[in-house]
């Protein structure tokens, strides 16, 4: 293999929520020559199991870890492919993740949903990051980490997420015992990956700091656990703990198995596992304190350095080193955003819309962004709580759901789309004031991820928090980082900051608020603060109660079919 700077080339793979994307990079100057998608086969399991229709209660996102080799078998291949590169000039590969999504597996990572005697097991499969229904879990941590006072806990804001390894962990020994005890490690995606890589098992410092509670060197203790259940007490001895790898350290060297898959070359450097947000702001640059990336896609994720730990409510997590060495890396989410945007589209469009948009030929997106842009600060006389899939920050609750208020007779679906788009907007402006209002500077915005082409969107988020936003320069920000992680793994570079500078990029576009419709959303934003706390707060749990009765609803009936 090839360290001549002008030739060596790096790949990365950002494994997202659908599919997997491979992109193929230059060393010397980041430069990306050639990419490849593979949607995921079995896609999201949210309603039932591939083998035999098993039926999912609701909250449930599962995902089979079959497809994600099958990105390694495809989309390697495919990128390098069209990027017309000698696989001989590839010198790393790294891959980051959705997290937290975790799987079960064997001493030897078989994912245990690939035992014949698990094969129709929920529990056994992927636990995707948006599965949910480890909440009544997540509470119960929440409450005895507040009555013993742990101290741990002010790090992520003062909850843990239901999505995180602990409450998923939790359900899972609660609700298939059998399957808890079959499972020798419980593992992120993220590292699983590179462990199919490799043939080597390291759990990445990133995901164990954010999402499985480690905290100046330790997890949270055997008696902690052994309060939760007495079954749990040995979770983080015998299923979780693990050597860890720093970021941009090198995991291990390609094994033979996985060069094959790929077409690389055996014994190249594969990086430490990443987190699809933490990795892509290397691809930003965002590597200095005040830089605050979001990741926007199906959901939002806020990445930020700070130069000294703060408790900001409602974060996700404050890790040293947890975005690049040196610096304490914030974490700050909002859990549907894209996903909130599609399900109107799908469900609450009019069809003449849609054949307007074909008649067109562009999609209804495009329209009705069109139509909506049209639109002073206010017309449309609407409002809207970006719950839809739950609220990640900084309340921590995925029991809240979705509300729009001021709906009329005369309401369009422009109206209720662009009332959607400032929604998720208002949240971000609230994850902003959270950390700045804890010592946290926020001196600018930089959007990556798939929502990033919508100018009227990325001028109302400019608008509503009052800050400059620059794109990155990259469509697939999460593989460029990835990238730029295999590059210092393989040594090209001597650290992230170094090879970020070299390797990433910004967009042209710098969108800067307009001051009369900054002026006018702060008005709006404070009746959207108003309703946030109504709702989120315990004014009305209105939300709660539609959520228990719906869940008993849908379990009663999955259990009346599965008598008849």
């Amino acid at each position: 293999m090839s360290m001549d700077p002008a030739a060596a080339l790096v790949v990365g793979v950002d494994f997202g929520t659908l599919s997997g994307r491979a992109v193929v990079v230059r060393v010397r100057d980041g430069a990306e020559l050639g990419s490849a998608v593979t949607a995921y086969r079995h896609g999201v399991l949210d309603r039932e199991l591939p083998t035999g229709g098993r039926a999912l209660p609701p909250d449930w996102a599962l995902q089979v870890p079959s497809d994600y080799r099958e990105v390694l078998r495809t989309a390697v291949p495919a990128a390098l492919a069209e990027a017309g590169a000698d696989p001989s000039d590839v010198v790393g590969i790294g891959t980051d993740f959705t997290a937290c999504t975790m799987l079960p597996t064997t001493a030897d990572g078989t994912p245990l949903c690939e035992l014949a005697e698990f094969a129709d097991e929920p529990h056994a499969y992927v636990k995707l990051w948006r599965h949910h229904a480890a909440q009544p879990q997540a509470d119960r941590v929440n409450e005895l980490a507040r009555l013993r006072s742990e101290p741990w806990l002010a790090r992520y804001g003062g909850l843990i997420s239901s999505e995180w390894e602990f409450a998923k962990g939790l359900q899972l020994l609660q609700e298939a015992p059998a399957v808890y005890a079959a499972m020798r490690h419980w593992v992120e995606a993220a590292d699983w990956i590179v462990w199919q890589l490799t043939g080597r098992y390291v759990r990445n410092a990133c995901s164990a700091g954010y999402k499985g509670i480690l905290q100046d060197g330790d997890y949270p203790s055997a008696e902690f656990c052994r309060e939760l259940d007495p079954g749990f007490e040995q979770f983080v001895a015998a299923k979780l703990r693990h050597p860890l790898g720093q970021l941009g350290e090198r995991a291990g060297r390609l094994c033979a198995r996985a060069a094959g898959w790929t077409g690389l070359p055996e014994g190249i450097a594969v990086a430490v596992g990443n987190v699809d947000a933490h990795v892509t702001a290397a691809a930003a640059r965002a590597v200095r304190p005040g830089s605050m990336v979001a990741i926007m896609g199906t959901s939002t994720c806020h990445v930020v350095n700070g130069v000294e730990p703060r408790q900001v409510p409602g974060m996700c997590g404050v890790v040293d080193g947890g975005i690049v060495p040196g610096l304490w890396g914030y974490e700050a989410g909002q859990s549907g955003v894209g996903d909130i945007f599609g399900w109107f589209v799908e469900h609450g469009v009019p069809a003449a819309y849609h054949d307007t948009a074909r008649e067109r030929g562009i999609s209804t997106h495009e329209l009705l962004t069109e139509l909506a842009a049209g639109q002073r600060v206010g017309q449309h006389g609407l409002l809207a709580l970006d719950w839809h899939s739950g609220n990640r920050s900084v309340l921590v609750d995925h029991e809240l759901s979705g509300v729009v208020v001021g709906q009329t007779l005369a309401t369009r679906a422009e109206d209720t789309y662009r009332a959607l788009l400032e929604a998720t907007a208002f949240g971000t402006r609230t994850i902003i004031e959270a950390f700045r209002g804890a010592g946290v500077p926020v001196t600018e915005l930089i959007v990556a991820g798939g929502l990033l082409t919508n100018r009227l969107l990325m001028q109302i988020y400019a608008d509503v928090t009052n800050l400059p936003l620059s794109t990155i320069g990259s469509a697939q920000g999460p593989a460029l980082g990835s990238a730029i992680h295999a590059a210092v793994a393989a040594g090209a570079y001597p650290d992230i900051r170094a090879a970020a500078a070299a390797m990433g990029s910004l967009g042209p576009t710098v969108y800067r608020p307009i001051p009369a419709n900054a002026s006018a959303y702060d008005q709006v934003y404070a009746d959207y603060t108003a309703l946030h706390d109504y709702f989120g707060r315990g004014a009305n749990d209105v939300m709660h109660r539609l959520k228990a009765r719906r869940r008993a609803a849908t379990t009663n009936l999955v259990l009346e079919e599965a008598h008849v």
